[in-house]
């Protein structure tokens, strides 16, 4: 993160961020650790370190070394608890992160089909990429852990996001093949008429899915790779 001054001094800031799952395993000495030797790494003194707790906090929330007399090394961190956070507060974030995390905050057993969905709209509305948005509905599905009773009744009662994920879904999976498509045309084109010119592969790389079966069909009577894709 870079820090600005109204002098014009600027200067770079470093978080070190670490998530734990079970709270058990947390080691503030390991954490110090990492801080320690990333700042002589980059040479700087301006290092934040925070940890994400999915379940609980730490027992040790902080590191003093020194004896009877003296402390001579005195560390801290930044902390978030997830499971104490108010669902209610943050279902409708505009900030990815924060909707992802909602199945891991705070709510009642009754509401966690309304937190699914909420999370799952989220990601609907706030992430664009179509593969970021399968692999973050395995995470939320994942916190989530609905059951076969609660999956019904999401699909019941939120068919709209239902069917926002399926068409993502559905776009995802047409796009790799696509791709797929893409790479076979070149691998052939390669064989019979050796290396690619650029141009000819960005337009492989950008025609859909029936151009590319077209050009499929034309590599064997093809005495040019301008016969293919002209």
């Amino acid at each position: 993160m870079l820090v600005e001054w109204p002098d014009g001094r600027r200067a770079a800031l470093v978080f070190v961020v670490e998530e734990e799952t079970d709270p058990k395993r947390f080691s503030v000495l390991r954490l110090a650790h990492y801080c320690l030797d990333i700042a002589e790494l980059l040479d700087t003194r301006r290092v934040v370190p925070v940890v994400v707790f999915l379940r609980g906090g730490p027992a040790e929330r902080k590191l003093d070394l020194g004896g009877d007399e003296q402390t001579y090394l005195r560390f801290r961190f930044l902390s978030i608890e997830l499971s104490t956070l108010p669902y209610r507060e943050h279902r409708d974030s505009r900030n990815i992160v924060v909707r992802l995390n909602l199945p891991n905050m705070n709510y009642a057993p009754q509401e966690r089909v309304e937190v699914y969905a909420a999370a799952v709209r989220g990601l609907a509305s706030l992430e664009p990429d179509p593969e970021r948005q399968r692999k973050y509905l395995d995470f939320v599905d994942i916190y989530a852990d609905l059951d076969d009773q609660e999956r019904k009744r999401y699909e019941r009662e939120y068919p709209d996001e239902v069917q926002t994920m399926t068409s993502f879904s559905e776009r995802f999976e047409a796009k790799g093949r696509q791709q797929g498509e893409a790479v076979a045309l070149m691998r052939v084109m390669r064989r019979k008429f050796g290396e690619l010119p650029e141009p000819a592969r960005q337009r492989i790389e950008a025609a859909d899915a029936q151009t590319l079966l077209e050009w499929i069909d034309r590599i064997f009577t093809a005495e040019s790779i301008d016969e293919v894709i002209h």
